[in-house]
């Protein structure tokens, strides 16, 4: 009791600057439930209010998550080991669940972070559209021709052109009635569960994640397990909460192969060529022969 009036005795005079930020947080029940009455024994508040905190924070994080695959990406030049066909389904797919939520109007807490990656994943998708035929051209040690330049620019214009048409699309009612929208917030189930299939082929195959970023694969994992907690306490979607469900085991799939593959450099695939290139050396009738391995001729003297 004691301690009880000590707290209370501070709860009760909170200046109104932060009072009224966790009151529209939380909401006034709730607020005077837990913070000025101190009583931690309403358990439907703490979970509310628990929600709201991770919906908070998952926003936040959702505001930065890809921003060091971003980086990543532009200093090293490069989107080797990122799966295209994965980035676009995974974009489309945040794409319509925001909009299906934007529009049935959610609180933002349960969806915020979708803005954020929407934004985030259209500047991957667009980096890997730029660097694709940079990166082939490197392999070949060789300049880029104004061809191919033309060709990256013609790319990168294309899908930014299809991001902002879709995101057009998908926020107007007329174009995209409610009934299209649920359907195709359905679809985001399969859409977002296959949006991850390639990457984790792709890693597969090449022994290696590439460059893709740590912070982005575990923070997306921890992401989609907490989005679990808060989809059913605030929203209770099951379309919502099963896409969730399924992302959070698939990217459970990939933050395993982040670990296995650590240390992996370029991968074994990078490896196997590297070795099949030696061998074609060994073999090659144009390698010199040092000076000391070469037969030693015999001739006549001439007198």
């Amino acid at each position: 009791m004691a301690l009880h009036s000590a707290v209370t005795a501070v709860t009760h005079h909170i200046p109104g600057f932060i009072r009224q930020p966790a009151e529209a947080l939380i909401g006034p029940k709730c607020y005077t439930s837990l913070v000025y009455d101190f009583d931690l024994s309403d358990v439907d508040c703490l979970k509310y209010a628990l929600s709201k905190g991770l919906g908070l924070g998952i926003v936040l994080g959702g505001g930065i998550v890809k921003i060091p695959q971003i980086m990543k990406i532009i200093s090293t030049k490069s989107a080797r080991g990122l799966s295209l066909s994965a980035y676009i389904l995974e974009t489309a797919s945040y794409a319509i669940s925001l909009a299906y939520a934007s529009r049935n109007h959610f609180p933002f807490s349960t969806y915020g972070e979708n803005f954020f990656l929407t934004l985030q994943n259209v500047a991957i998708t667009l980096l890997i559209l730029h660097f694709s035929t940079s990166s082939v051209r490197a392999d070949t040690r060789k300049p880029l021709t104004s061809g191919q330049n033309r060709s990256s620019t013609g790319k990168v214009v294309a899908g930014l052109v299809v991001a902002i048409t879709s995101g057009f699309f998908l926020s107007s009612s007329s174009l995209c009635p409610p009934r299209a929208l649920a359907f195709l917030q359905a679809v985001t189930l399969p859409l977002s569960l296959s949006s991850k299939v390639p990457q984790i082929l792709s890693n597969y195959s090449n022994g290696s994640t590439g460059n893709l970023s740590a912070f982005a694969v575990f923070n997306a994992l921890l992401g989609c397990l907490a989005r679990l907690f808060t989809t059913k306490q605030e929203v209770n979607d099951p379309l919502i909460f099963w896409g969730f469900a399924g992302a959070a085991v698939l990217n459970a799939v990939i933050a395993a192969q982040m670990v296995m593959y650590w240390n992996k450099g370029e991968g074994v695939g990078a490896g196997r060529r590297v070795r099949a290139e030696e061998g074609l050396g060994e073999a090659s009738p144009m390698r010199k022969v040092p000076t000391e391995q070469q037969p030693r001729r015999w001739g006549r003297k001439l007198d």
